[in-house]
């Protein structure tokens, strides 16, 4: 069974596998979900022209070079009865409109757990902040172009060991003060990616929207028949991550900016509002916004 980044991908694949089934066997109907109508044959392009038209797809602008930039070319000849493969498939994700995309990379929460190393600083830090949760630790900030932004630890990663030792039911005291006397030269930090939040692909529509309001950092709103609305992004949560960028604690003027500079292809990463809250409790907005790394993460 194939997975999709959005459910655009999933709808635009479907037609696309139809309109290849409908070239290798004439014979064979063309059944679209959405609507039918009789075919409609263009002898040069990429695929045949069936309705719907991909270039008018679900408000998108799905012209053939976007399709033939985020897939490879079907072959010249498909024997009757088989489907032409879909390239483009990773970890058996299928991406005809999300293609391989940068944004998208970024913002991957992984599975499982990764260990990583780092050193203090001149001053004695390595740039984090921990909020203790239900008896785990978690991230509450990383400071920018500290020892823990370079290792790539991100706010709401949890902390599974410090040098060894569990940190299941510390306290958040206890775990700074772990770190605050942990050797400078080498310190062994074992975290999960991120597990209160989670990822929404999403494709903006002929004038640069995706389909939701927000207010600090929150989503109020979904705009209906929006991509926002078919993906199944949910009001009460807030804003963690734009594609893979930390925005926590930036004005909801600097969101929309971000919003609106991004590609056609925007993956937001959500963590419920009631959580966020508490994590964010008793921490001064204005050191979220000067002090949290906000760069853009490589890939």
């Amino acid at each position: 069974m194939s997975l999709y980044p959005s459910l655009e991908d999933l709808k635009v694949d479907k037609v696309i596998q139809a309109q290849t089934a409908f070239a290798s066997d004439p014979t064979t109907p063309a059944i679209f979900s959405e609507a039918s109508a009789p075919p409609v044959f263009q002898e040069k392009g990429l695929y045949p022209r069936l309705y719907p038209e991909l270039s008018e797809f679900m408000g998108l602008c799905l012209e053939e070079e976007e399709i033939r930039r985020s897939m490879s070319l079907l072959p010249q000849s498909v024997s009757a009865g088989q489907l032409a493969p879909r390239p483009g498939a990773v970890n058996y994700t299928v991406a005809p409109v999300t293609g391989n995309d940068v944004g998208v990379r970024r913002a991957e929460i992984k599975q499982g757990c990764r260990e990583v190393f780092l050193c203090k600083d001149q001053d004695g830090r390595i740039g984090l902040r921990v909020k203790s949760i239900d008896n785990g630790v978690f991230i509450q900030l990383v400071q920018a172009n500290s020892p823990a932004a370079l290792v790539g630890l991100r706010f709401g990663d949890q902390l599974l060991q410090i040098n060894g030792e569990n940190c299941a039911g510390w306290s958040t005291d206890k775990t700074h003060k772990v770190l605050k006397q942990a050797s400078g030269q080498r310190i062994s930090i074992i975290a999960r990616d991120r597990p209160f939040e989670r990822t929404v692909t999403m494709h903006k529509d002929s004038v640069g929207h995706v389909g939701f309001i927000l207010k600090n950092g929150k989503i109020t709103s979904i705009v209906k028949d929006s991509s926002a609305a078919r993906n199944g992004l949910l009001t009460e949560h807030n804003i963690c991550e734009i594609n893979g960028q930390n925005v926590t604690g930036l004005k909801d003027s600097q969101i929309t900016d971000i919003l609106s500079t991004a590609g056609s292809v925007v993956t937001i990463t959500i963590m419920p509002s009631f959580l966020y809250e508490h994590m964010m409790k008793k921490m001064a907005s204005g050191i979220m916004k000067s002090l949290m790394d906000h760069s853009v993460p490589e890939v």
